[in-house]
Parts: C-alpha cells; sequence; structure tokens
C-alpha cells in the first residue's frame, strides 16, 4: 500500500515537472509566447521618431518604427506601442511595462547602471536654432544669460547646465521651435532629428553654426534579459550589413557621414565629455532647485487664486443681481470652466491665442489659466454663502428702508464672505496642488523641477521623497487655518443661537 502511494506521488511530480517545477521561460522565449514584442516610447516627441501618419493618424509610422517592425520580423512576432513619457521610459522598462524602451534614449554611464543598451543604432549630434534675423549667437558659448528651449533629462540639457547662466526651459519635441519664433525663447538646442523635422522647415528660424556634441542612441533592455540583448544587436547588425539601416535612414533623410560611426570600432565615449554625472552628486546638492521651485509654485499659487477671488467675486454678484445679459454670461463663463478641463485651457492660453495675435509669457499664461479656472468655482462658492443667509434678513432690512444694494453690502456679503472662508482656503490648497499642470507650458515650478532632476539622474525615489515633504509642508499649515476657521465659524453660530423661553 504504501509503495502504492509512493508510486503514485513520483508520477504526479514527474508529470508537474515540465510546467510546475521547470525552468523559467527566457525574455525571448516569453515574447514568442505572447506573440507581441512590446515598446516603450513617447509619440509626443513626434517625428522623425515615431509619430502619428498624417494620413492615417491610426498607424505610427517613423525612422525608429521600421527598426522595431523588423526586430519583430525576427522574433515572429508582432510589435506593439506602450505610450510612456520620455522621462519615464527607463523607470518603466524596470518596472516591466515592455520589453524595450526605444525613443532617441542617449547611451549614458548614469542610464547603463540600470540597464543593457544595444550597440548603437543612430549616431546624433546636436543643433542649436534661432531666429533667422538673430547675428548674436552663432554656438553654445553664446547662451549665458539667454532662455534655451530643450529636452529635459537629455544631453542637450546637461550641456547648458555646464555653460552656466543660462535660462533653461524644458519642453517635448515641436513646442520649442513655436516659441523661439514668437520671441519667448532666444534659442533652442536639441538632437539634430528633431531640429530638422521641426526648426528648419520654419522660415522664421535658422542653424546657428554647425552641430554640436555627438553620441549614441541605443535600445534599452532590462538587466536580466540579456538574450534579448543578443537577438536585437544581431537584427541591428544584420541590417547594417546589409544596407537597409542606410536605406531607412535616407528614407527618413537622416543618414550623414556621423552614421559611419556605427560600424564595430565605433566607440561609446564620443558626445559624453559634456554629460554631468549628478548620478553621484549628494541629495542636498539638489536642494537650491527644488527651494526656488518650491518659492515659484507658492508665488503662482497666491496670484492665481488673488485673481480667482476677485473674478469669482464678481461672477457671483452678477448672478446675484441677475441681470438679463449679464446674468447669463455669468452662468455661461461657470458652466464652461467648470466643465472642461484645465490642461485644454492652459494650452490654448499659452499655444491657441498665438494664432490670432496674441502671445502670453509661461508666467502670465500660468496666472490666467489657473486664476480663470478656479474662478468659476469660488464663483459658485460665494454664491452658496449667498443663498445661506437668512432671507429674513433682507425683508428685515427692506422694511427699515435700505435699498437692495445696501443691503447686500453691508449685511448680505460680509455674512457671505464668513461663511464662505473655510471653503475658499480648501480651494486654495487643491490650486496650490495643481499649479504642478503648468508645467506643460513652460513653467519651472516644483514639479517640473522634479521632473528634470529625476530624468537626468534617475532617482526618481529620493527627490520625489523630497518635493512630497516640500508639498507637504507648504500645504499642511493652510489645513490647519482652515480647520480653526471652521471652529470659530462654529462657536460664533453657537454663541449667536437664540435662547428659548
Amino acid at each position: 500500500m504504501f509503495c502504492g502511494h509512493l508510486f503514485l506521488m513520483f508520477t504526479i511530480i514527474c508529470v508537474a515537472a515540465p510546467t510546475g517545477f521547470g525552468a523559467e521561460l527566457s525574455s525571448v522565449e516569453k515574447i514568442k509566447e505572447r506573440g507581441v514584442l512590446l515598446w516603450g516610447s513617447d509619440a509626443e516627441g513626434g517625428a522623425p521618431y515615431g509619430f502619428p501618419d498624417p494620413k492615417n493618424p491610426s498607424q505610427l509610422i517613423g525612422f525608429e518604427v521600421e527598426i522595431v517592425e523588423a526586430i519583430a520580423k525576427k522574433l515572429g512576432v508582432q510589435a506593439r506601442l506602450v505610450q510612456t513619457a520620455w522621462e519615464s521610459l527607463i523607470p518603466a522598462l524596470e518596472r516591466g511595462d515592455y520589453d524595450m524602451a526605444m525613443n532617441g534614449i542617449e547611451i549614458l554611464p548614469e542610464r547603463e547602471q540600470h540597464v543593457l543598451f544595444s550597440r548603437p543604432y543612430y549616431a546624433y549630434t546636436l543643433q542649436l536654432m534661432v531666429r533667422k534675423d538673430d547675428q548674436g549667437i552663432r554656438s553654445i558659448r553664446d547662451l549665458a544669460g539667454k532662455r534655451v528651449g530643450t529636452l529635459a533629462g537629455a544631453v542637450a540639457h546637461e550641456m547648458l547646465q555646464k555653460i552656466g547662466g543660462v535660462e533653461i526651459r524644458s519642453y517635448s519635441a515641436a513646442w520649442p521651435y513655436e516659441d523661439l519664433a514668437l520671441g519667448r525663447l532666444d534659442a533652442v538646442f536639441l538632437d539634430t532629428p528633431i531640429a530638422a523635422y521641426y526648426g528648419k522647415p520654419d522660415p522664421r528660424l535658422k542653424y546657428a553654426g554647425p552641430p554640436e556634441g555627438q553620441g549614441f542612441y541605443g535600445i534599452a533592455i532590462r538587466k536580466s534579459d540579456g538574450d534579448l540583448k543578443r537577438v536585437i544587436d544581431g537584427v541591428l547588425d544584420e541590417l547594417l550589413r546589409t544596407g537597409e539601416l542606410k536605406r531607412i535612414y535616407e528614407k527618413w533623410q537622416l543618414w550623414d557621414d556621423a552614421q559611419t560611426k556605427l560600424l564595430p570600432t565605433a566607440t561609446m565615449d564620443a558626445g559624453q565629455q559634456f554629460r554631468i554625472d549628478n548620478q553621484a552628486a549628494s541629495l542636498g546638492s539638489f536642494f537650491p532647485l527644488l527651494l526656488k521651485g518650491a518659492a515659484m509654485t507658492v508665488g503662482l499659487s497666491v496670484v492665481s487664486m488673488s485673481l480667482a477671488i476677485a473674478i469669482g467675486m464678481l461672477l457671483a454678484i452678477v448672478r446675484y443681481y441677475n441681470p438679463p445679459v449679464l446674468g447669463a454670461v455669468a452662468t455661461a463663463y461657470v458652466e464652461v470652466y467648470r466643465g472642461t478641463p484645465l490642461l485644454i485651457q492652459l494650452f490654448i492660453l499659452y499655444y491657441g491665442l498665438p494664432n490670432v495675435g496674441i502671445t502670453l509669457s509661461p508666467l502670465v499664461a500660468a496666472i490666467l489659466g489657473l486664476g480663470m479656472n478656479y474662478a468659476a468655482y469660488e464663483a459658485e462658492v460665494y454664491r452658496a454663502g449667498i443663498e445661506a443667509v437668512p432671507h429674513g434678513q433682507l425683508e428685515a432690512a427692506v422694511s427699515l428702508g435700505m435699498t437692495r444694494s445696501l443691503t447686500f453690502q453691508n449685511i448680505i456679503l460680509p455674512q457671505a464672505l464668513r461663511i464662505s472662508l473655510p471653503a475658499v482656503t480648501n480651494d486654495f490648497i487643491a490650486l496650490f496642488k495643481d499649479s504642478s499642470i503648468v508645467s506643460v507650458i513652460a513653467m519651472v515650478e516644483l514639479t517640473k523641477t522634479y521632473a528634470i532632476l529625476a530624468a537626468t539622474t534617475l532617482r526618481y525615489f529620493e527627490l520625489g521623497l523630497v518635493v512630497a515633504i516640500l508639498y507637504f509642508g507648504m500645504s499642511y499649515p493652510l489645513s490647519l487655518i482652515a480647520r480653526r476657521i471652521e471652529r470659530r465659524l462654529r462657536a460664533g453660530q453657537t454663541r449667536a443661537l437664540p435662547i428659548s423661553t
């Protein structure tokens, strides 16, 4: 009996071994089993890397797309894009969101500490661009004291930091060239492929001198996926050997003399002399930049909230008196601003208004965007406060011969403001945190400063904790003030209650 049970257990173990106790599949085997190669990229980066086809927006095209398709074909699977913000590509790769990341990612030692890189697939240079009539800027050495647009975390950003005295503004690919043409920037310094597609076609702009700096793009792969790296390297070697890679680059007008450095003798050190080794820097060295960003956040929030209170009060008064036309306009304002995303409103103010001849600076656009958006909410807060005042007080004032405007000014409004104060304080705390959204229009406040530093150093966790503490330290006192105001109001209401006899 015992032998029979032992034989049965042995049989079960042998049958289960291939699936339950077998060796874990390699990364290449997992991809083939899945039938899909997942690759991370940021389509917002635009041409010529990977972007929606203007003739068929549902289809992605670009020179990197063609390389990815060649890799997928070698593996016998389909390729599928996983949209990820450029500065988050490597952290998301490490997290396991996709198999590889490819989006003009420069091969740098600080990144190699986190991921593997394929052999180089493109030798990039960096191109400085200025307005057509600019005669004073001929190279990056002329940029001290100038406003320069670039991409956060890229080698170009690090080169500008090394110069010193440059007012760096971070963007995604296409936006800085329009700002340069409008006079919001003095120059743009980005990878030559981006400049060729977004800057060079603009007749208002020109190249400032020859390309500067040099380095290599590589495909990022998790450190545990060495077998996938070998497959990718083999595909890239084959594309280069057969001339297919040259054909792809010529199609996108990217082939130049620099691409001859993709041959096996190419070294990985070219262009890296400009980088700043932030990875080894102490956390305290980032505090001045973070505190500067925090100061911008506080100033922006205070001014924006002041504007919101002023506009909100005006809207509430108009809706209280409700004149035929103005009352409808005030109601429409509140509904439109509460019913549309703040992000869209900011884009319209900053990027849309120049189309009708109105150009706003990032700071002005940020203040107007936040202030006008929150004004709609403040208007509702004040209207609720006005309606909370007992109607009998209005009747009593009228019986004493007071006009409606005098009653509103001296009786209704003071009480409404007192009732609304806790909600206004809470709204200010919300606006304080929402101020991080303005980073999309080149405002470098606390959140954007964090994004830039984290993208450069890959120290997302440590810097994130510092930024979270800064936000908490600035918003928590406001929460205490709001609670104290609410307690005082409740105590005042309790004392004001009539005594029954």
